[in-house]
């Protein structure tokens, strides 16, 4: 009975507060709503979670990695054929304050042909496949940007059925992988620290065409983090970003089990840092709700609470991939990645990392998703609309907003 007339007494302040001309900022810095309705069922959804059991999050204890440039931004410059096109986006980013670049180093463009085969035999003569990798470390030594190397998407040759179980299927040997890793972080010793190994592997297609699996997920990390701890000790290696999902079996598993599984298999002395995705959906960064079936920018508290149950609160989550989607209202397209306006997007992209830097100071590198693609033949699908730019280098109000508030709040 009390608890009913707890929520009463709050739906009727939430009502009255809405008559204030200070309400709609007040609660959109609760909720990361914009509309009226949204902004008091929000409040409401708070008060519920008032009643539940905090979480541990551990905010005072000194934590690794976390005290870095925040500011990062996913690249394709692998993707651009033109190497005038990979400096503009360098020239680019710099110019807006970006530190970091996370950009894939794709195990299939690199070690093509065979083990330890690195030539590119693709497209006629035999050339090196690191050249145009060589020239991204180049890049980013020239503009002073920092690279995490993304590594992943296996080529066919590590797999006895090649794609059959599809092109992100792991390789039937994980000491193939660690090989590849190791060559990678042998090379750019000096020139790349920080390298991620694999991308989302709790959720379809990341580990091919059959079901996740978080104990094989652990072995392919710690043999890659043995690999590249001995020929670069002083690399830090990054866990794979979980993807947001409730589901619970087969080819997509929730980040919270699978990372819970990650540790009960031994992962916790193969990474140096937790990644995370950060994306925000259907509000706003400002979002305060925890509700473990909800996707919002609050959700990586979860995987905060769940390190700490595991005696890893000294390590730094960093988020890999976060933004709001702006697909235009007449697309047609899907809405499964949410909707924003550019506005809302330039606009709210800001308030993401002010956020973290104020209340979460586990986390390290926050990394915009994304800069642009290459050509436009993607357009007809939601996700394209992550972009920063268009392929042909227009520039999209956020890219102002970012820059601007990187000025403001330098690192």
């Amino acid at each position: 009975m009390t608890r009913r007339y707890l929520l009463t007494a709050l739906c009727l302040l939430a009502i009255l507060l809405g008559l204030a001309p200070s309400f709609p900022s007040f609660a959109f810095s609760l909720t990361g709503e914009e509309e009226t309705l949204p902004q008091i069922r929000g409040l409401l959804d708070l008060t519920g979670q008032a009643i539940r059991p905090p979480l541990d999050l551990r905010p005072n204890v000194p934590v690794a990695h976390a005290g870095v440039n925040p500011y990062g931004i996913n690249t394709f410059l692998h993707q651009e054929v033109e190497p005038a096109k990979r400096e503009k986006q360098a020239q680019l980013i710099a110019a807006a304050g970006f530190h970091w670049i996370r950009q894939e180093f794709p195990w299939y463009d690199i070690e093509i042909h065979g083990q330890g085969d690195f030539e590119d035999r693709r497209h006629g003569a035999a050339i090196s496949a690191w050249e145009k990798y060589d020239g991204i470390v180049d890049l980013a030594d020239q503009y002073g940007l920092e690279i995490i190397a993304r590594l992943s998407s296996p080529p066919s040759w590590t797999r006895a059925d090649g794609d059959a179980r599809g092109a992100f299927a792991p390789p039937d040997r994980f000491a193939d992988y660690a090989d590849y890793a190791a060559a990678v972080a042998g090379r750019y010793r000096g020139r790349i620290r920080t390298y991620q190994i694999w991308n989302e592997p709790n959720i379809y297609p990341e580990w091919g065409e059959q079901n996740v699996d978080p104990e094989a997920y652990t072995q392919l990390l710690c043999a890659a983090y043995s690999a590249i701890k001995k020929v670069d000790p002083e690399a830090v290696v990054l866990a794979g970003a979980l993807a947001p999902t409730n589901e619970l079996t087969g080819q997509n598993l929730n980040e919270f089990v699978f990372l819970q599984r990650m540790y009960e298999a031994g992962a916790g002395k193969c990474f140096d840092v937790m990644s995370a995705q950060g994306y925000g959906l259907w509000s706003g960064p400002t979002d305060h709700r925890l509700n473990p079936i909800t996707v919002n920018y609050s959700r990586h508290l979860y995987l905060r609470d769940i390190m700490v149950r595991n005696g890893d609160e000294g390590k730094a989550i960093w988020i890999s991939e976060m933004n709001w989607n702006a697909v235009p209202k007449d697309s047609g397209l899907p809405l499964n990645y949410g909707q924003a306006t550019l506005d809302q997007q330039a606009r709210w992209a800001p308030l993401a990392y002010e956020r973290a830097q104020k209340e979460w100071p586990w986390i390290g590198v926050i990394n915009f998703w994304f800069f642009k693609r290459a050509d436009d033949s993607e357009k007809n699908l939601t996700w394209y609309y992550f972009r920063m730019a268009e392929p042909d280098f227009t520039l999209l109000p956020v890219y102002d907003s970012m820059k601007a508030y990187i000025a403001e709040h330098p690192k």
